[in-house]
């Protein structure tokens, strides 16, 4: 009886919408620019980068990370995944686009060809893609709501959809959910989390305070944002120095509480 319940709680749960209603062509091209602003700056430059003390490029205006061969970080990566429903959508990509593993193994080897025809070819594919960009970050978003419930305790479930689903009443809280997502993750991932704490989606919605569905929902999200991003900073090796990030990732965070 209790496995049957529990069952159908869960058939429930994944019919509930993820958002408050579609999202326009016109939401969808201001989201998609306002990520590749935060991510590149909004430049065709930034579309493919391999920041310092990264062992791997970033790529595409939500900056996917793309593995060399033989490394195995603890973020997940996301290029081939984006290939593939790039692919599926009937897109053409460049051929180095089309490799597993990045071919450049080094930040120094890839600066050394950033103007050679592979990153050039990619640069241009991906600024003429940046719609089907933006629906992969999307849907990224929407798959994570069903994860992060599966992996939040039992006792915090119906509190985080719910915080889900306040923030997801505005068009800024959808935006915030969808960025959010796309930069640190859904939070579910072991390996992505620092002396045991995360960073992601699910922690930001456990760390928010009670208030109002809809603007104030989403302007508390980045607040929420910002305090798990600063103990991330707290409890990442100092060696990584990530207190150097921490203006910048409390500027977007800003930007969640504002409207689209």
């Amino acid at each position: 009886m209790h496995i049957m319940l529990r069952w159908i709680g869960c058939f429930f749960l994944c019919l509930a919408p993820l958002f408050a209603g579609p999202l326009t062509e016109a939401q969808k091209n201001v989201i998609g620019k306002k990520i590749w602003q935060n991510e590149c700056a909004g430049t065709v430059k930034g579309l493919t980068t391999w920041n310092q003390g990264e062992e791997f490029p970033s790529l595409g205006i939500a900056h996917f990370i793309w593995y060399p061969k033989g490394f195995k970080g603890r973020f997940v990566e996301s290029w081939p995944t984006f290939i593939e429903f790039a692919r599926k959508r009937g897109a053409k990509p460049p051929a180095v686009a089309l490799q597993r593993f990045s071919p450049w193994r080094s930040r120094a080897e890839f600066m050394a060809e950033f103007d050679g025809a592979e990153l050039k070819s990619l640069r241009q594919w991906l600024a003429a893609n940046v719609a089907l960009q933006t629906d992969f970050v999307i849907k990224r978003s929407k798959d994570a709501l069903p994860k992060v419930l599966a992996a939040a305790p039992r006792s915090e479930r119906e509190r985080i959809e719910a915080n889900y689903h306040k923030v997801s009443n505005s068009s800024q809280g959808i935006y915030a959910l969808i960025d959010y997502v796309n930069f640190k993750g859904d939070g579910t991932q072991v390996s992505e989390r620092y002396q045991g704490r995360g960073w992601g989606l699910l922690q930001v919605l456990g760390e928010m305070k009670d208030v109002p569905s809809g603007a104030p929902a989403a302007k508390e999200f980045g607040a929420a944002a910002k305090r798990v991003l600063s103990r991330r900073i707290r409890n990442s090796p100092p060696e990584r120095g990530e207190k150097r990030w921490e203006a910048g990732w409390h500027n977007r965070c800003n930007s969640y509480g504002k409207p689209l």
